[in-house]
């Protein structure tokens, strides 16, 4: 099954790609890699949560987030080539969360990304991460997400 069938099977709408907040691309493509700038959770306009993991964020929300996050990746992705169904595979996801010093649920929260991203993509959606804790992202957002794709 495609990836435009699996997101409409599983009633998933890629949003319209995010504007950037500052002085970058959403993505940058070379060669037949497709790298995409960070990702925020917006939804709707609005950021689906502030603040940190580990303080006023809960692990489930953290997950949302990455989810989120993914999603609006593959908004930018799909932008840039035309239909998520020229993925081969996804390659590489970096998630940073906003955490306190004591919290090391970071794996978990990346989750949100990674598990949509093989809901989406099968098997191609198997990819290399990191997930990383940082002090604060922008926007006092809880998780930030980017992603490489082969097309």
């Amino acid at each position: 099954m495609s990836a435009e069938a699996r997101l409409a099977e599983l009633g998933i709408t890629v949003p319209e790609v995010v504007p950037p907040v500052a002085a970058y691309q959403p993505t940058a493509r070379t060669g037949n890699l497709v790298f995409t700038a960070g990702q925020l959770p917006a939804r709707d306009g609005e950021m689906i949560a502030v603040g940190k993991l580990g303080g006023e964020v809960s692990e489930e929300q953290g997950y949302e987030c990455a989810r989120q996050c993914a999603l609006n990746a593959l908004a930018a992705v799909k932008a840039e080539i035309g239909s998520l169904d020229q993925v081969k595979r996804v390659v590489k996801v970096v998630v940073f969360v906003a955490s306190t010093p004591d919290f090391t649920g970071q794996p978990k929260v990346a989750n949100g990304a990674s598990e949509l991203l093989g809901e989406v993509f099968g098997e191609a959606g198997k990819h290399a991460r990191s997930a990383v804790g940082v002090s604060v992202l922008p926007l006092d957002v809880p998780v930030e997400v980017e992603i490489v794709v082969e097309v």
